[in-house]
């Protein structure tokens, strides 16, 4: 079977593809954070207590981020529909186990088991799009879409997850996914046209089985070092263990014939801004949501659903920007996307910590308004603006550095790095205020949008690797 890029569709049945894949998409961000504004609640509910909690998200988000490369080269091999078909079935199927889990350990392990799923849903669809396009302008224009859903999927979580608990409980967080499923799996199978790779890779079983290791001990140490200390005994070898596997995972990826992520492919400044690029942008989300939530319920002791709400800022100008950046990226590149990508996160960040500030200068404490509302709105409009402008052209830049046939594994590395970024986001957001009473949270807060404004200052990276030349597409004997 060759290609579907060697097939053009027509204008509609194209864009119809789109919008199916851009759904399967939507359910993916979502439940990576539709649990974030009940993890109080699944904690009481399963027993796990709250220096775990991160882990509700971050099994799904580890193990997702690891599989992404390898579902997207299956993809190539066996077929994307066939793939996206059996990602949803598993998705689903997890989903619905979640919703009748009995205690902690059963609800991360299944959590784990949905990431499987969801692996082989957003590198696949994206492939699948990115093959239906005819033309560079179409296919940027269709990656700003892209990212647009992407980015609203992962800021309507907490909308989302409010609402269901206000209305049910913390499972109904899970069984949701069932039915919705149900419906992309009827589109896809009627309107999604097959295709594969002519040219498929071989599955590197060592550099998969390296990089779940790698980033389950990096994301393990950062949710668990407040619990171990940071400079234990047991924190000193997970150091060491990960610094050991980071080195065995390049060694093994340069000797393998054909390796998750060509290693060569980082010689390209633009290429290797935009890996980074991605991870800056998902930690700043990441953190900047599960903290906003947080404050929200705990400082100022409002509901899951106010919380939720609270983000509809962030949700609406990454709405409004990612097809933007797109128009924008397919006419005059990637260069003034990402500036203000970079900066609009740095203003974002900035404006939280001079809310923050008042709020300390002030005094106040539990029950208070907590940070202005106004500022509060300002500031996520601000960071939500800036995923919006960031997600197209870094995408872009990820799938555009291999030719269309590796669209699978291209979609692989552009996936893995948002979900990394989710991961470790999620990771350092917990760790921070697990087990902090209310009365301090806002100075926990402040050392979080440090980290939001260093994003934000991260993304001048890939900005400089634009004005540099670039070897061009890595070829392998």
């Amino acid at each position: 079977m060759t290609d579907s890029a060697t097939a053009p569709l027509s204008f509609r049945r194209r864009w119809t593809v789109m919008v199916i894949c851009a759904f399967a998409l939507f359910l993916v961000g979502l439940d990576t954070t539709i649990v974030t504004v009940g993890l109080a609640e699944i904690g009481s509910g399963v027993d796990l207590d709250a220096a775990r909690l991160p882990w509700v998200v971050d099994a799904y988000t580890v193990v997702f981020a690891s599989l992404l490369m390898t579902s997207g080269a299956v993809a190539d091999r066996f077929g994307r529909r066939l793939v996206l078909l059996t990602g949803l079935s598993i998705f689903a199927v997890a989903s619905l186990l979640c919703a009748l889990a009995g205690d902690g350990a059963m609800l991360i392990g299944l959590r784990a088991i949905q990431g499987v799923g969801a692996s082989m849903l957003s590198p696949v669809a994206l492939a699948i799009v990115v093959n239906v396009m005819p033309t560079q302008r179409e296919r940027a224009l269709a990656i700003g879409v892209w990212g647009a859903m992407f980015g609203v999927s992962m800021a309507a979580g907490p909308i989302a997850g409010g609402l269901l608990l206000a209305a049910f409980d913390w499972r109904a967080l899970f069984w949701i996914n069932g039915p919705v499923v149900a419906v992309i799996i009827v589109f896809v199978a009627l309107i999604v046209p097959p295709s594969r790779s002519p040219s498929p890779r071989r599955l590197d079983v060592p550099g998969q089985l390296l990089l779940i290791a790698l980033l389950a001990t990096v994301v393990g140490l950062l949710i668990e070092g407040n619990a171990i200390g940071w400079t234990s005994v047991t924190a000193l070898v997970g150091y060491g263990l990960a610094v050991l596997l980071a080195v065995v995972f390049v060694v093994v990826e340069n000797r393998v014939r054909s390796p998750l992520v060509e290693p060569s492919s980082f010689r390209s400044p633009a290429f290797a801004g935009a890996i980074l690029g991605a991870v800056a942008i998902f930690i700043a989300f990441s953190v900047t949501l599960l903290l906003t939530t947080s404050m929200i319920q705990v400082v100022e002791e409002r509901s899951a659903l106010a919380a939720g709400t609270a983000i509809l800022p962030m949700a609406i100008a990454t709405a409004v920007f990612a097809p933007v950046s797109g128009i924008l990226v397919g006419r005059f590149g990637a260069r003034g996307p990402l500036l203000l990508s970079a900066g609009l996160i740095t203003a974002g960040g900035v404006v939280l910590l001079i809310a923050t500030q008042a709020v300390l200068s002030g005094g106040r404490g539990v029950g208070s308004a907590g940070i202005d509302p106004l500022l509060l709105g300002l500031a996520l409009g601000l960071i939500g603006s800036g995923i919006g402008f960031g997600n197209a052209p870094i995408t872009n830049a990820a799938v555009s550095h291999l030719p269309p046939d590796r669209a699978g594994a291209a979609g692989g590395v552009a996936s893995t790095a948002r979900q990394l970024g989710t991961s470790i986001g999620i990771a350092v957001a917990g760790g921070l205020i697990a087990g902090v009473p209310a009365a301090a949270f806002m100075v926990t807060a402040r050392t979080g949008w440090f980290v939001v404004v260093a994003c934000g200052l991260a993304l001048l990276v890939p900005v400089i690797g634009t004005l540099l030349p670039s070897p061009g597409p890595p070829r392998r004997p």
